[in-house]
């Protein structure tokens, strides 16, 4: 970094819990960063940012930003805060935790991290050495993904898709449950790519987004009905012979029971269960199958319902049946994680097994007093609970208790931010090194800092390596810089990491995992070792809290999609300048839905179930299922009179084996005029 008169640019990338990982430029002038461009050269990223990063820099220097450690003065909830120096915060973190470990127990201590930056060493390699030292209660982090891997895993084994960057060569590209065009913006040119050498481009969807309007086709089935769908479009591929019979024998087992279940779905019956005409469903199966290379790309929309995993798993056996994965652009693009994970050398810390919880279920563990020991320190950083998590008034209810000591970390005074004790302020991408992997592409990238820490903020690996010290802690893995830690990332003999080093990324600012374009990851080619896919029985089976299922009070399903461009988080869900142009969450519901509740345009309606309630505004939308609304996901409490967000509606079950997400999307509410 210079800090003379002429500008200088550094190399970055994105942090966002998104597929695109873009590699960006920051150019800095006199120490302040003037100007944030998306890199020209890098394969994905071509030169476009999304339009809530192209807004990042004002995040960096926003006037609400936190530059000081806080403590609270005021009621939880209240944001009374004073500033306190760094010293004064660590040791009242460090006195407190103490008491804790040497009381109740360090069990009494819950860690609650997410993805608020996906860059693996700032996401958590510090903060999971000190918990773990500790021995503190640790969350599993399921809010999402968890559930769809397991699923894909259940057919693959490890689930590697294909490069999501192939999808270009494809001649049917089934777009399931994934808003691309507006959530995944970087691979739509590949979409295009393929549609202009005639790819046909098909959206699945129980709603009509945005990439379903740019698409071919739209099928747009009842929520949580995707099983029916795949088993109806099996049944049509075994009437019409259309399966690879060849392949399925070469690289699979359990066909013959994958064959029974489709049998008892004619597509009359999925035409019934889905909403979708039969005849449609013929025409896709028949498309699938012919126009190859066929590709599915899913990523985790379809998988927060009970039958969550064998939605996933009944998507991942259809590029089997017809022998997709043959065909370079053919298969599967999920999740490209998996192949980061296998590469890098990443290390659990040591310790013994600790007790742990499904983050999803946090209001229930804050509020439970049978618990032994009951959760009495809470420490978030990378997230917001207070409006990612379900059931959102219990969790208010826990963070109010006054006996919980909460330590946030954030950047920002979040709502959940407004109920800790202690506020500790984090530097953002542009101040701290992080090596950045992606969920959506196969190239790693290095973030350089482009600027000094605004105001006393720190990197959150600092913020625990302080903390560690003030607790004794002397283990030499506290003082690995953070340099140290990108380069014990790299150093793993991996063939997929070769000459992939330290010093090349930063000469050359990102590299690809050494997989050749074109690559077919299933074809067997001789190696008769390589595990088969496993084929098996799915059945359709509707979810608990489903339209006809659920209590009658509540008859309409509510769904809560990422919908608007400059915001799709809680990230930004608190920044005027990134919401939408009506400025507030709306409730959409279809034409008849609304007329039966004498509900029209613009009206002031109350959107209830037995977990809470909002007021809203009415949108009515010809383009929603009829007994389906949906509210957006990721507004700030400020923009409800309540002081909730659509989390105070959804369902926090989640799986008996607490694995998984839970079942955001199996909610049932009702609408009324509000009075």
């Amino acid at each position: 970094m210079n800090n003379d008169r002429s500008a200088t640019v550094v190399r970055g990338a994105c942090h966002h819990d998104c597929p695109d990982t873009c590699v960006w430029n920051v150019t800095v002038q006199d120490g302040r960063a003037v100007a944030l461009h998306g890199n020209r050269d890098h394969p994905t990223t071509a030169g476009q940012l999304c339009p809530k990063v192209n807004r990042l820099l004002d995040r960096v220097y926003h006037q609400d930003r936190l530059t000081t450690p806080l403590r609270r003065v005021g009621p939880k909830g209240s944001g009374s805060f004073e500033p306190i120096g760094w010293n004064d915060a660590i040791a009242s973190i460090a006195e407190r935790l103490t008491a804790l470990c040497d009381g109740p127990g360090a069990e009494s201590i819950l860690q609650y991290s997410f993805a608020g930056t996906q860059g693996m060493v700032q996401k958590g390699v510090m903060a999971d050495r000190f918990f773990a030292a500790l021995g503190a209660s640790d969350i599993k982090r399921h809010l999402c993904g968890v559930t769809a891997r397991i699923g894909a895993a259940e057919v693959l084994g490890t689930p590697m898709g294909f490069d999501p960057q192939d999808i270009a060569m494809a001649q049917t590209i089934l777009l399931w449950g994934t808003n691309t065009y507006l959530t995944n913006r970087h691979l739509w040119p590949f979409i295009e790519q393929a549609r202009a050498n005639g790819a046909v481009v098909v959206v699945i969807d129980p709603v009509a987004t945005a990439t379903a309007q740019k698409a071919d086709e739209l099928f747009q089935l009842k929520p949580g009905s995707d099983v029916a769908l795949v088993l109806g479009m099996v049944n049509i591929l075994i009437a019409e012979d259309l399966v690879d019979h060849d392949w399925i024998h070469s690289n699979t087992t359990g066909w013959d029971d994958l064959r029974s279940a489709a049998l008892t779905m004619p597509v009359e019956r999925a035409g019934r269960i889905t909403g979708i005409d039969p005849l449609r469903i013929v025409w896709l199966a028949r498309t699938y199958a012919a126009r190859q290379p066929s590709a599915i790309r899913t990523l985790v929309g379809p998988e927060h319902r009970k039958q969550g995993r064998d939605i996933m798993a009944a998507i991942t056996m259809l590029p089997a049946v017809v022998g997709a994965w043959r065909h370079s652009g053919g298969g599967l693009a999920r999740s490209t994680s998996v192949y980061f994970e296998e590469a890098l050398n990443v290390v659990a810390p040591e310790g013994p097994a600790r007790r742990s919880f499904n983050m999803a279920r946090l209001g229930e563990i804050l509020t439970d007093k049978g618990l032994h020991p009951t959760i009495q320190a809470l420490v978030v950083h990378n997230s917001n609970p207070a409006v990612i998590a379900p059931d959102q008034n219990r969790v208010i209810e826990g963070l109010e208790r006054e006996d919980l000591f909460t330590v946030t970390i954030d950047q920002f005074l979040t709502d959940t931010a407004r109920y800790s004790d202690i506020v500790l302020p984090a530097t953002t991408q542009l101040e701290h090194l992080d090596l950045a992997d992606s969920w959506g592409h196969l190239y790693l990238a290095l973030n350089k800092p482009a600027i000094e820490p605004v105001g006393q903020s720190l990197p959150n690996t600092e913020i625990f390596r302080r903390l560690a010290n003030a607790m004794g802690m002397d283990d030499p893995v506290f003082a690995a810089t953070d340099e140290d830690v990108v380069r014990e990332l790299l150093d793993s003999a991996h063939p997929l990491m070769d000459g992939i080093t330290f010093e090349t990324l930063e000469r050359d600012g990102w590299a690809r995992l050494n997989i050749p374009h074109g690559h077919r990851p299933y074809l067997r080619a001789g190696v008769e070792d390589r595990p088969k896919m496993r084929l098996r029985a799915v059945e359709y089976r509707p979810g608990d809290e489903v339209p006809g299922r659920g209590a009658s009070a509540w008859p309409l399903q509510l769904l809560s999609p990422k919908q608007h461009t400059k915001f799709l988080n809680a990230n930004y869900g608190g920044f005027p300048e990134h919401h939408p142009q009506a400025g507030q969450p709306v409730v959409s519901l279809h034409p008849t839905d609304a007329q039966a509740r004498g509900i029209v345009a613009g009206d002031e309606v109350r959107v209830h179930n037995d977990r809470g309630s909002l007021t809203l505004e009415a949108v009515v939308d010809p383009a929603l299922l009829e007994r389906t609304v949906s509210i957006p996901f990721g507004w700030w409490h400020a923009a409800t009179p309540e002081g909730r967000s659509v989390n105070v509606l959804t369902n926090a079950t989640v799986p008996d084996d607490d694995i998984g997400s839970a079942f955001f999307l199996e909610t049932l509410v009702e609408v009324t005029r509000a009075e």
